[in-house]
């Protein structure tokens, strides 16, 4: 991308040519009107001329690069239309892939993702033997991955709220339900559990802080925990009719309820939490405090919540994107917040005509969390939800290996990188830190095929917010 931005007072636009490399060329202005003097060189090609044959160098470039054979090879030639009686020299100027040149009058900065990798072209036309030489072009162009095209960030949108309740002044919300959601053959226990609390702005993909009761060892509060949220606008009931106004503290039957939509209401919140028990190392049992605190809450008490927090695994607002999402237990929590959208919810200003992809990943089919929500997906839209599971316990890969996410993502392993070319593809990441490693180790391979080096393309989708991770 050139972006160019002149002070002189009379804008005149600059007729732009192309090369072979794809490269605009920007070309000095028509000098007929007095009232837009020559810039003292060229913005993109620094045309090293006297002022006084400016106009005669622009013909002359744009012959020039007219010329060139439309063959897509590196190396192209052919003898251009030049006068040698009027051009002196003609410098095509080593450029790097990022540079600023001030001069009066004219700001000139070149950006371009593709050129990041390598220098553009060093030229040198002599006038003298313009006639009887061919211009020799030679490009050498490289890239590590392909560029990216350059997005509104969602990190910069206005209505993204953070921070609004702080540990020190929470806000207290109040547990509606509370009930366990794996089999009691699991290993371990998951609960979800829908809190109200003031309405506020609360997006997808952020999380909210939790402050478990009591103090711990040291007489102090315990520290807040974070999770990401669940929840639907349209409340986990599908009726939009969870909660009421009737002040803090206070619940409601589904009957009496008002729509979390309408102004003066208070809005729900879903978590998904796994209560974390295990056995030190001196055999002692270990409970994880705000796990536990939260699971064993019965409807009616009250949560101290802080945040909400967060902004890289915001969901894309683009109706037409491909959304790859990744998750190990509880780490779908976000996620189910972005398929209830997609699939359950209806907005006036959104509908999704993309394609959600989800795998998921638990140790057994009885830790499968949201599965029958899940499956009605499917069932209302065929062609742009996907799901698929991984059972590390009980599942294999044609290797006899255990079933991991990385293990099943690795069936589809040649779809995958395709989608991830596009650029409206967006890729999310949530759960167990382990799962990252064994992700990156199967999209290592798959770019070298291409010629890529995964961590350098990584970088390039992080940088275009296509690449986002919340693990832990």
């Amino acid at each position: 991308m050139i972006h160019s931005k002149c002070t002189p007072a009379t804008s005149f636009p600059s007729p732009i040519s192309t090369n072979q490399l794809n490269l605009p060329i920007l070309l000095p202005p028509p000098f007929s009107s007095p009232s837009y003097p020559p810039p003292p060189f060229h913005p993109v090609l620094l045309l090293l001329l006297p002022q006084k044959t400016w106009a005669m160098a622009s013909a002359a470039v744009t012959a020039a690069v007219g010329s060139l054979p439309s063959s897509k090879s590196s190396s192209l030639s052919k003898a251009p239309s030049m006068s040698p009686a009027t051009l002196e020299r003609t410098s095509f100027h080593k450029v790097r892939p990022c540079c600023e040149s001030f001069v009066p009058g004219c700001v000139s900065r070149i950006f371009d993702d593709e050129l990041r990798q390598a220098c553009l072209y060093s030229r040198s036309v002599s006038t003298a033997s313009a006639r009887k030489k061919p211009v020799a072009v030679r490009a050498q162009v490289t890239t590590d991955a392909p560029a990216k095209a350059a997005k509104v960030s969602k990190k910069d949108d206005e209505g993204v709220v953070t921070n609004k309740y702080k540990p020190k002044e929470p806000y207290v919300g109040t547990c509606l339900l509370n009930s366990k959601i794996t089999g009691d053959d699991a290993p371990g226990e998951t609960w979800h559990m829908v809190h109200v609390r003031r309405r506020g702005s609360l997006q997808r993909g952020q999380s909210i802080g939790v402050i478990a009761d009591g103090i711990d060892k040291n007489g102090k509060p315990h520290k807040l925990r974070l999770y990401s949220f669940a929840s639907s606008a349209i409340g986990d009931f599908g009726d939009s009719k969870t909660v009421s106004s009737h002040g803090r503290g206070s619940l409601c039957t589904r009957s009496m309820c008002s729509s979390v939509a309408t102004p003066r209401r208070l809005l729900q919140v879903s978590l998904c939490v796994k209560r974390l028990v295990y056995t030190n190392e001196q055999g002692e049992v270990v409970k994880g405090v705000c796990s536990n605190f939260l699971c064993d809450l019965k409807p009616g008490a009250e949560v101290k919540i802080t945040g909400p927090v967060g902004k890289e695994m915001l969901m894309p607002k683009d109706p037409n994107a491909t959304v790859i999402m990744l998750a190990t237990g509880t780490g779908i929590a976000p996620f189910r917040s972005f398929l209830w959208k997609m699939f359950f919810e209806k907005h006036h200003d959104y509908k999704f005509n993309g394609l959600a992809w989800l795998f998921l990943g638990v140790p057994t089919s009885s830790s499968l969390l949201y599965k029958e929500e899940f499956e009605k997906m499917k069932e209302r839209a065929p062609d742009s939800f996907r799901v698929d599971y991984a059972v590390s316990r009980e599942q294999t890969n044609e290797k006899g290996e255990k079933m991991y996410i990385q293990t099943r993502m690795a069936e589809y392993a040649g779809e995958l990188w395709e989608l991830l070319k596009k650029d409206n593809t967006f890729v999310y990441m949530c759960g167990l830190k382990g799962m990252e490693k064994g992700i990156d180790d199967i999209m290592v391979s798959l770019a070298a095929d291409d010629g890529i080096d995964w961590l350098s393309y990584k970088r390039e989708l992080k940088r275009a917010e296509q690449w986002n991770v919340e693990v832990y």
